[in-house]
């Protein structure tokens, strides 16, 4: 029995629609950082159930690229929240106002 293609898209879709309300509603930094995660990982389930769908391993190939920018930007991303949470004592992105004079 084969599970049909909609059911992955529509999973994909309630994945990055949390991923969005996370981005827009919550305030602190760690969890806005997570959200994008959660987003970029319900893009990897589009392409993969998209490339399977389609017989091809165009889906895994792109969702391997997206896994290593994903990795590099968890580190950097990671390492700057850390940078700022010790000069700042706080990831609340309300109180971060870094850029301003």
């Amino acid at each position: 029995m084969v599970t049909p293609i909609g059911y992955f898209m529509a999973l994909s879709a309630i994945l990055f629609g949390i991923g969005v309300a996370g981005m827009l509603i919550r305030r602190n930094v760690i969890v806005m950082f997570m959200s994008i995660e959660l987003m970029l990982n319900a893009v990897n389930l589009a392409f993969v159930s998209l490339g399977s769908r389609m017989g091809t391993m165009d889906g895994q190939v792109i969702v391997f690229f997206v896994m290593t920018v994903a990795a590099a930007e968890a580190a950097v991303g990671l390492a700057i929240i850390i940078s700022i949470f010790r000069n700042r004592e706080t990831v609340n992105a309300d109180d971060l106002t870094l850029l301003k004079w």
